[in-house]
């Protein structure tokens, strides 16, 4: 039975017994399952990688070859060849290297691997090679298996001319990450950077380095992961990326790594990240980032809400955004944001800039304007600018003016005293804060500090606080020490997730849930 099973895979996908068998074993003989993993892996072994020599003469044959078939043929003496070359001992490294050196050596790898062999001493890209395609054949008259057969033939040529593996394009293989010895996850590395890991120590740790967030991707399709945000009750986090820019690369190895973010991400997002050529990603590219082909607007992050496709908050462009900066500004987002039903979100308060006119609707005046701008390098940026719907729910000026009273005074004005009475109970509670109380942050521990990121009219401003500490210490340290001198001894209002700290002075900072937290502060003698 299982001998039948091998025939037919190595039929339908061209490929050997002994490959066959290796997928059919992953799959528990469940061919439809081992099809799909097969073409996801490119048809590459589960458990030999062609290891590249950097002493070892070069083979005088090919390794393999494929016929008119489209089969691909293997000696078996090559895998003991692989074997040997797996065993051999590998050169030391000298020690003292620098992280520098580390990042300079994947610049340099990278840029040899997207620029393809050809010269790119003038820094200007080759044109994209033409490509065709033939979805079906010719033929008029044949049957299901040939179409079957036709369509198949089909899927292993394009995956043939797709980008091939290595450390700054790793394949997200089936439980590749997956806990084991020090030798099977060396494998399982070797297979995702299609053997290039295992090019040297230096190599592996490059892999390593710039691993992609496997471990909190989410592999659903965009409109499953959707209706997974709608049930879940979960944002979705998109992050499209283009392999030959290393700032991309730049957040697997910095960004997605950090802890903070990770548990951030696993908590409130579903998270997807796609390569701008990935299939996947093309719902998201024709209704969100038709920019794509910009470089400029790489790294791209986005925050897209399940429920009505909202595009919610974009960081896009260089310089790319650091791990404390990228964790504040998600826990923001996440006190201005709700996904219940019952939570009015933020609107937009101002139009975006105005974007070119079509050259078709044009004079000649506008026309003539625009080349004049487009030669003088101004104006290409701002046409390609992807704007943050974020920004636009706020005002050009955080902070009303002297004399501009709220719409909502007058109704405030018409309420009963008792009303009043609250209000007048927590001035009185500001007023029994000490003034002389500056804060000394304490030393950085995960386990017993926070860093807290408040905001005022003019800027924000960082401070890191003991778990411990009660709310009536953010208090104290601002009376003491206001980030605006010139507000001295104004009285003012800290606010988070909307309510006021006020009510919560006696609560300690982890209990007030002020932990990785953003706080507003507000001045009332502007509100």
């Amino acid at each position: 039975m299982e001998s039948d099973v091998v025939a037919q895979f190595t039929e339908i996908t061209g490929s050997n017994p002994s490959l066959a068998t290796q997928y059919l074993q992953l799959a528990d003989f469940n061919i439809e399952q081992a099809m799909q993993l097969y073409f996801e892996n490119g048809g590459a072994p589960l458990t030999e990688e062609p290891v590249p020599s950097a002493t070892g003469p070069s083979p005088s044959r090919p390794t393999g070859y494929e016929d008119n078939s489209g089969v691909v043929h293997i000696d078996s003496d090559d895998d003991i060849a692989i074997d040997e070359a797996r065993s051999a001992p590998q050169a030391r490294q000298p020690e003292g290297l620098t992280f520098e050196d580390d990042e300079a050596m994947a610049r340099r790898l990278q840029e040899e691997m997207y620029r393809d062999g050809r010269d790119s001493s003038d820094g200007v890209r080759a044109p994209i090679a033409r490509t065709t395609e033939t979805l079906v054949g010719p033929e008029a008259d044949f049957d299901d298996g040939d179409m079957q057969a036709s369509i198949l033939g089909q899927l292993r040529a394009r995956q043939q001319r797709s980008s091939r593996p290595g450390i700054f394009n790793q394949r997200d293989t089936a439980e590749i990450w997956a806990g084991g010895d020090e030798s099977s996850h060396r494998e399982r590395l070797a297979a995702a950077t299609g053997g290039a890991s295992e090019a040297s120590s230096k190599q592996n740790m490059l892999a390593e380095m710039y691993r992609p967030p496997f471990d909190i991707m989410s592999r659903l399709p965009w409109d499953l992961a959707r209706q997974e945000g709608r049930e879940n009750e979960k944002w979705l986090l998109v992050n499209i990326q283009d392999q030959s820019i290393f700032d991309c690369q730049v957040l697997n190895r910095d960004l997605w790594k950090d802890p903070g973010v990770k548990e951030t991400v696993k908590e409130h997002f579903i998270f997807l990240q796609y390569s701008k050529d990935d299939s996947r990603a093309t719902p998201y590219l024709q209704y969100y980032f038709q920019a794509s082909d910009v470089s400029e607007n790489y790294p791209h992050i986005a925050i897209v809400d399940p429920r009505t496709g909202e595009q919610m908050k974009v960081w896009s462009g260089p310089p790319v955004v650091k791990p404390a900066e990228f964790l504040m500004q998600l826990h923001e987002f996440l006190d201005r944001y709700s996904l219940k039903h019952n939570v009015r979100n933020p609107v937009a308060k101002r139009k975006p800039e105005k974007k070119e006119k079509s050259i078709d609707t044009m004079t000649e005046e506008e026309m003539l304007e625009m080349a004049m701008r487009n030669s003088l390098g101004d104006g290409v940026e701002q046409t390609h600018r992807v704007v943050d719907p974020d920004d636009l729910t706020r005002s050009t000026e955080d902070v009303k003016g002297k004399g501009k009273a709220a719409p909502t005074d007058d109704v405030l004005m018409g309420e009963d005293d008792l009303a009043e009475e609250p209000v007048e109970e927590a001035s009185s509670l500001f007023w029994t804060i000490p003034d002389d109380r500056p804060h000394t942050e304490p030393p950085a521990d995960p386990a017993t500090t926070t860093r807290i990121q408040f905001r005022h009219p003019s800027g924000r401003v960082i401070r890191r606080f003991a778990l411990v500490d009660s709310v009536r210490r953010i208090y104290e340290w601002l009376k003491a020490d206001p980030p605006l001198p010139e507000k001295a001894g104004v009285e003012f209002e800290l606010n988070s997730m909307g309510r006021n700290l006020i009510d919560s002075l006696d609560l300690s900072i982890e209990q007030a849930g002020l932990k990785n937290g953003t706080v507003m502060i507000g001045y009332l003698e502007d509100l």
